[in-house]
């Protein structure tokens, strides 16, 4: 289920208008690159040396990340997938199912920033009784899928922390409490999965979800 990501919730929501139909047509958007054209079109004073994967509270730390278009995607539906160009020698990206509902947003709270993505599907399985919209949801911390933009500071203690540890990602509770697991094999008891399991359905995600498959590895 969708996990709050900020405890004290979000100063602002914006939707990303059409972001999925610019993506299908350029076939891919840099996230970094994405946050310079916000700040040159709407000069928003976004700072940004890197970013967190946030998949239901699993945390991966990378330079930065791509949204990819895939046309023929797994399982023969239209896909769009994320990759992390991830902190040391760890793999992760995601694929989603294309034939949902989506709309992105860029969310911002003093000191901090997020890409999130949110399905129509999910919206109205988790969050259509509690909040009047999507934009509300995530407004309130609301989704299961996103990107933490880290700068400075900040940015260096995701870096830090990451380069700890031999697992591939960290786990950050609704709480804001830190599991940093040792080894891969611990991450996946963390996260109750087997590997297989959590390739290729990210660990048992409901369907609604659209999350076709998962890779949170570490070489």
């Amino acid at each position: 289920m969708s996990a709050p990501t900020a405890p004290r919730g979000w100063q602002d929501a914006y939707e990303l208008p059409d972001f999925f139909e610019r993506l299908e047509a350029s076939g891919g958007i840099p996230v970094l690159e994405l946050l310079e054209d916000l700040n040159e079109r709407s000069d928003l004073g976004l700072e940004a040396d890197g970013v967190v994967y946030h998949d239901r509270g699993i945390r991966v730390p990378g330079y930065n990340a791509t949204f990819v278009h895939e046309p023929a995607g797994a399982r023969g539906r239209p896909a769009f997938s994320v990759e992390v160009d991830t902190v040391g020698p760890r793999n992760t990206w995601a694929k989603f199912d294309g034939t949902n509902s989506w709309d992105a947003y860029l969310l911002r709270t003093q000191g901090l920033s997020a890409i999130a993505w949110l399905s129509d599907e999910e919206y109205q399985v988790e969050e259509a009784e509690q909040f009047s919209s999507k934009q509300d949801a995530v407004l309130n911390g609301r989704f299961s899928f996103g990107l933490f933009i880290h700068a400075g500071d900040d940015w260096d203690e995701q870096v830090e922390r990451i380069q700890r540890t031999d697992a591939p990602a960290y786990l950050q509770g609704e709480d804001g409490s830190v599991v940093l697991p040792s080894t891969q094999s611990e991450f996946y008891q963390y996260v109750d999965s087997s590997p297989t399991s959590f390739r290729t359905s990210g660990g048992g995600a409901p369907s609604y979800l659209g999350l076709l498959e998962l890779e949170i590895t570490i070489d």
